[in-house]
């Protein structure tokens, strides 16, 4: 399925300790895993990041490059980068009534009074976090 049409904003944080090539590149890769971006997907152009978040074009070149490495996309001279293939799996089905869970779950800690940082370090922790079997 081929859109003509961007689906992907990129967005950067600086607090993130993570260097923006990568945050192009994870941002890139979650679309891909969630199906927001299918093969054929034109990603904006790199003047097109340049202008929306105040980035080097050389990082966003290098962010490209890398997805191309991985044959995530394909470049193609002055037409653009397109999606070469998806990460998407057969888990996308069950995506929506997780959200919906997760959308719960975070009314809940936002009234228990977590704020967006601690949310995001709990969650962090307890993915990273092996699962004990019970006794």
């Amino acid at each position: 399925m081929k859109r003509d049409v961007t689906v992907i904003e990129f967005h950067l944080d600086g607090r993130s300790g993570i260097a923006p090539y990568m945050q192009l590149i994870q941002q890139v890769r979650h679309a891909l895993r969630l199906g927001l971006l299918v093969e054929g997907d034109r990603l904006p152009t790199v003047k097109e990041v340049v202008a929306k978040v105040a980035i080097n074009p050389n990082t966003v070149f290098k962010a490209y490059r890398e997805l191309e490495y991985q044959g995530l996309v394909t470049a193609r001279p002055g037409v653009g980068t397109f999606v070469a293939r998806t990460l998407a799996d057969q888990s996308l089905a069950a995506h929506e009534s997780l959200r919906a869970e997760l959308r719960a779950w975070l009314d809940k800690a936002r009234g228990a009074g977590l704020d967006d940082e601690s949310i995001e370090a709990l969650i962090a922790s307890t993915v990273r976090t092996p699962i004990e079997e019970s006794t």
